[in-house]
């Protein structure tokens, strides 16, 4: 196998630096490309123990690319998706068709960024894109994204990769990749380059900027084969269903367990070795194969069951399903209405009254999961005892929840911008509160995103909240229970003002898509666990103990009595050595606060540090963030700075003020 650098040309004169993953072999082969902007040279090299399997166990031409303006590519990274990447990435498609070793045939896959970018390249459809497979990607950007969250403005996210990205952005081209001038492009990119939140803060509502890198609803804009991949732990799970919904074309959809990391390492398990899956898939549509595939159920999934909650859980119980399409003709909305459960706020089936907390929502903490401490939900009861709660009788008779819940709800607020969060769980006999599905929405956006109304204050509304897509087997004795609250936080930032919620119980109703669970006989798929030497990109980031500095990673709730405030504090470190050599330092802090007597004086502050140590240089950038609120404003504060050698390059610093337009 050959490890390559490249170029590859752009026709308005810039370039994209590019790593090429070879086989030896003196045939033509076909590519796959992935294209993102987190640093293929070191941030990120160690990833590539994936690449090499494609290449040493399919043959396959792999070739990575840094994004414009981003790693060791010239220019300028003016936002996440912009148009330009797309022009440059249908340009580096049909260079790498082109090629000598390349048989014209290009898939595109990747994780995340790089998994929403194949899905915006198959949109463009270039000759040469036979095939993607979308990672943990999403089809909606407002809707189903780390900015906003059911039309209200996400919080935790900010500290994370809000900000970290103002600080990787900010560092420069890796010397022995870019070469001479790497210093003149380096001091270009900072003074350049603005932070991406910028414009995301600005942007409060769904409109033209959203729908620029959404798919959602042209589906018919992708043509070419597309295979989908999510976890019912991610944030993305939502657009995985619906995807593979709506697209024509030949498609595969595979939902596991896991969180936003690798199928192979994820949190939680059970953990399944993708690379055979991608090879399959690859073959089919890259090479014409006919292996099979056509012939299997284009779906397969993991069914969860009733699982104890750990905020960093190791496996969650159930079994892998396959199915011939969706939706699924067997399943029957179960209609839960809430004037037959037992509510929290006893007999009377009258309006129930909430006072909102600003706080109430730390127990299920971020709906993205990944490492931690992007953990998972634990026991939701700390957060019930300040919600609104009903109870459905003990489960009888098992059957499988998939799809879908929706919340019909009539409700009233004492404001004229309040939230509502809704919360399935899974209750055991021994009154553990398992959290199954979430649902959020600022009330303002009841009927339509692009153009929220204030809420009459004490106006009665009947409000649909979609709750995220999921899988679920509910055992016998235990209960379903439904929790609703004003705020989900730290997950979304909380609602500008103290307010009172009143919900009927007659008239509202909880809707489960329910099957019966499927026999022993049924067909199961033939997926292959990690190999015993699987690479892990997080282990092998590790330096001897002698060598590096390290600290355990934090994630702690705090509570100020006297202050009446509530924070969640999250830190993490990794020094490592990347592939090419660097030595490598990340470090995050994040704190994100909040009154819990007055929900509009919130905060999240971040920081982000990176040092890489090559031969040439030791470089480092560090942001320092700080996003607050009253009832009226964002008030946002930034400031970048970066060094080389222990001195200082340059500092930049930025403050802004946005109003809250119904947010």
């Amino acid at each position: 196998m050959r490890e390559e650098q490249h170029w590859i040309p752009l026709s308005d004169g810039c370039r994209l630096a590019t790593t090429l993953f070879r086989p030896d072999l003196d045939r033509p082969q076909p590519v796959v490309l992935e294209a993102l902007p987190y640093r293929k040279d070191d941030l990120t090299a160690n990833y590539a123990g994936e690449y090499r399997r494609l290449v040493t166990e399919g043959d396959y031409v792999v070739a990575r690319v840094d994004l414009r303006g981003t790693g060791s590519s010239p220019g300028i990274a003016i936002d996440e998706y912009p148009a330009q990447e797309r022009v440059d990435l249908c340009e580096a498609i049909a260079w790498l068709a082109d090629q000598p070793w390349s048989t014209g045939g290009v898939g595109m896959y990747g994780t995340s960024y790089s998994g929403f970018n194949a899905i915006h390249l198959a949109m463009e459809r270039p000759p040469a894109l036979k095939a993607i497979c979308a990672i943990y990607a999403t089809d909606d950007r407002y809707t189903d994204d780390v900015h906003y969250e059911g039309g209200a403005r996400r919080a935790m996210d900010f500290v994370d990769y809000t900000t970290y990205m103002v600080a990787m952005n900010a560092l420069p081209p890796v010397p022995s990749v870019y070469g001479e001038g790497w210093h003149e492009e380096w001091l270009r990119r900072i003074e350049a380059t603005e932070p991406w939140m910028l414009r995301w803060l600005d942007e409060q509502h769904d409109g033209e900027y959203w729908r620029h890198g959404s798919l959602r609803p042209g589906y018919d804009a992708i043509e070419c084969a597309t295979m989908i991949v999510g976890g019912w732990a991610d944030g993305y799970r939502n657009a995985t269903l619906r995807m593979f919904e709506q697209l024509s074309g030949p498609k595969r959809m595979l939902i596991g367990p896991w969180g936003h990391q690798s199928a192979e390492t994820a949190l939680p398990g059970p953990h399944i070795d993708l690379v055979p899956e991608l090879l399959r898939w690859w073959d089919r549509w890259l090479r014409g194969d006919l292996n099979g595939l056509d012939d299997e159920p284009p779906i397969t999934l993991f069914v969860r069951r009733s699982t104890k909650p750990e905020p960093d859980g190791a496996e969650i119980r159930g079994e892998w399903h396959t199915e011939r399409g969706w939706p699924l003709p067997e399943l029957r909305d179960t209609v839960l209405p809430l004037d037959e459960a037992v509510a929290s706020a006893g007999a009377d089936t009258g309006a129930d009254r909430l006072e909102v907390r600003g706080d109430v929502g730390a127990a299920a903490s971020l709906s993205c999961a990944g490492a931690l401490p992007w953990g998972q939900p634990f026991d939701q009861r700390q957060d019930e005892a300040f919600s609104l709660t009903y109870d459905w009788p003990a489960v009888s008779a098992e059957r499988e929840l998939l799809g879908y819940p929706v919340l019909e709800v009539e409700l009233a607020a004492s404001a004229p911008v309040a939230f509502l969060s809704a919360k399935l769980s899974d209750v055991f006999a021994d009154g553990t509160s398992s959290m199954v599905s979430r649902g959020f929405l600022n009330l303002t956006t009841r009927d339509s995103a692009r153009d929220p109304q204030p809420l009459g204050p004490g106006t009665w509304y009947r409000v649909l909240v979609p709750l995220t897509a999921t899988s679920w087997v509910f055992e016998r004795g235990h209960r379903v229970r439904l929790a609703l609250a004003g705020t989900d936080w730290p997950n979304v930032w909380p609602p500008p003002e103290p307010v009172t919620l009143s919900v009927r119980r007659t008239g509202s109703r909880l809707v489960l898509p329910l099957r019966a669970l499927r026999g022993a006989d049924a067909p199961r798929p033939r997926l292959q666990p990690p190999p015993a030497e699987w690479w892990d990109a997080e282990a092998t980031k590790q330096l001897d103990e002698d060598e590096a500095d390290t600290q355990p990673v934090l994630w702690r709730l705090e509570h100020d009595v006297l202050a009446r405030r509530s924070r969640v504090v999250t830190s993490h470190r990794s020094v490592y050595r990347a592939d090419n050599g660097a030595h490598v330092v990340e470090d995050y802090d994040g704190r994100t606060a909040v009154s819990t007597t007055d929900p509009g004086d919130a905060a999240a502050v971040g920081r982000a540090a990176f040092e890489l140590a090559w031969p040439e240089a030791t470089v480092a950038s560090e942001v320092h963030s700080s996003l607050r609120s009253d009832r009226q404003n964002y008030t946002l504060e930034l400031e970048l700075d970066v060094t080389q050698d222990g001195e200082r390059v340059a500092t930049r610093r930025w403050e802004r003020v946005y109003p809250r337009r119904l947010q």
